[in-house]
């Protein structure tokens, strides 16, 4: 088994941010059956894992990770009746709202465009244009920290805006299963939101996506960064997007610790010139936690 890990794998390399030390382990699994052999494996030797996916929504730290990462690429998708869709975790979340889409299906259209794998997605809650994913989340196929395969409905887990159940269990999500309604304009509703997405957002730069949850649905993170003057501010390799204020990019060579301070400055003028407190998004992974 462990002849399977790579040693000192750069996290930069498989983050969209291009931020991460070395990860002490890397291995990728493919299959449902190897990633329960791998978190058996782990949990029997008594090592610390990550489970990776799109390396998005992610700032990784520059010192590395004396864990395993593994990195999540069960990219299976399966229509076993119209309309209901079963994938793995690592298949690509806006691929599959794209071609539900296609398919004349709504209830993932938004997920076009967002760079995320669909264990991430379902991890995060993720949404967009007040769709989320769980909607029309059915069920998760999930593998404990000692290899168990289980296959957990909806009605057994909590979820919110941006947060779920998965936050606090170990182990790791390999597969999703989603029912979708018929709608004729499921497809125009799917190029719509993409164009609005491409067209607002910095997709040309290095981000993990956006960095803070939205206070209220009418005062968006975005707006209230745009408003406090903080588009383009730097610090170190770390820039508020000048496209969107809620994007912060890294511009050239930016370490975690530019990414932490300029989140910061970013939460302290934000709170000091609207007196809304913005949370994270994005999450912090290093050892110190």
């Amino acid at each position: 088994m462990q002849s399977q890990f790579k040693k000192n794998k750069l996290l930069s390399e498989v983050s969209t941010l291009g931020i991460g030390g070395p990860a002490e382990y890397y291995v990728e699994v493919k299959t449902i059956q190897e990633m329960q052999a791998v978190l058996a494996y782990c949990c029997k030797e008594n090592l610390k894992t990550f489970i990776l996916g799109k390396g998005s929504n992610c700032l990784f730290d520059s010192r590395g990770l004396k864990r395993v990462c593994i990195h999540n690429k069960i990219d299976f998708m399966d229509e076993p009746e119209p309309g209901h869709f079963h994938v793995g975790a690592g298949y690509s979340f806006s691929l599959l709202g794209t071609q539900t889409a296609k398919k004349g299906y709504t209830g993932l259209e938004f997920a076009s465009g967002i760079p995320a794998s669909c264990g991430g997605a379902v991890f995060m809650n993720a949404g967009a244009q007040g769709m989320q994913t769980w909607t029309t989340l059915q069920y998760v196929d999930y593998v404990t920290p000692m290899g168990e395969l289980k296959r957990l409905s909806k009605d057994e887990l909590s979820f919110g805006y941006r947060v779920t159940a998965f936050h606090t269990m170990p182990g790791a999500i390999v597969g999703a299963y989603f029912v979708l309604e018929n709608a004729e304009d499921a497809r125009a509703k799917q190029l719509k939101l993409l164009d609005a997405r491409i067209s607002t957002q910095p997709y040309q730069d290095k981000s993990a996506g956006c960095v803070f949850k939205n206070p209220t649905a009418t005062m968006p993170a975005g707006l209230l960064i745009d408003k406090s003057g903080l588009k383009g501010f730097q610090i170190g390799g770390a820039k508020v997007s000048e496209v969107h204020g809620n994007f912060l990019v890294n511009s050239k060579e930016a370490t975690s610790e530019d990414f932490l301070a300029l989140i910061s400055h970013v939460q302290k003028v934000v709170k000091e010139k609207t007196g809304y407190d913005l949370h994270r998004e994005v999450f912090w992974v290093s050892d110190d936690l």
